[in-house]
């Protein structure tokens, strides 16, 4: 599969009044099918780069999101406008269920040409908040 996209992935993270941002930049495809989105790429573990993790990013216009991790084991955060999910998120640690809830979804994705798609959800843990998120995720066809 020929990445020919540039990938620019911000996620802020907020727990207890703390925020933290992580950028990452790679290449990727965009592909679009049947009205939907599909977003690939790969970024590597900051421990240990020899670590690959693949990354699916499935957009359903502007209501639904699925990212799917995938680290030899895969995670996946449903994330619907105005919905709260149950997802099971598999970290070094083992796996966790965790509550999803979405705030927004602003999708400006365009067919070979990029855009951007940008969402603010938070995840809970037995009812409690654990964290306030953003994903703001800019693709740009690269230059030939």
């Amino acid at each position: 599969m020929k990445e020919d996209y540039l990938i620019k992935v911000t996620g802020i993270q907020e727990i207890d009044g703390e925020s933290d941002t992580v950028e990452i930049m790679t290449s990727g495809t965009l592909m679009h099918r049947d009205g939907r989105f599909l977003i690939k790429y790969t970024e590597r573990d900051n421990d240990d780069p020899r670590i690959a993790i693949d990354n699916s990013v499935l957009v359903n216009g502007d209501s639904q999101v699925t990212v799917i991790r995938n680290i030899g084991t895969e995670s996946r955060l449903i994330l619907e406008k105005g919905r709260r999910h149950q997802c099971i998120y598999t970290t070094v640690a083992g796996d966790l269920s965790v509550g999803v809830y979405t705030e927004y979804i602003k999708n400006t994705l365009k067919e070979n040409v990029g855009g951007k798609l940008s969402l603010k959800y938070s995840l809970d843990f037995n009812a409690g908040l654990v964290s306030s998120n953003e994903l703001h995720i800019n693709i740009t066809k690269k230059e030939v």
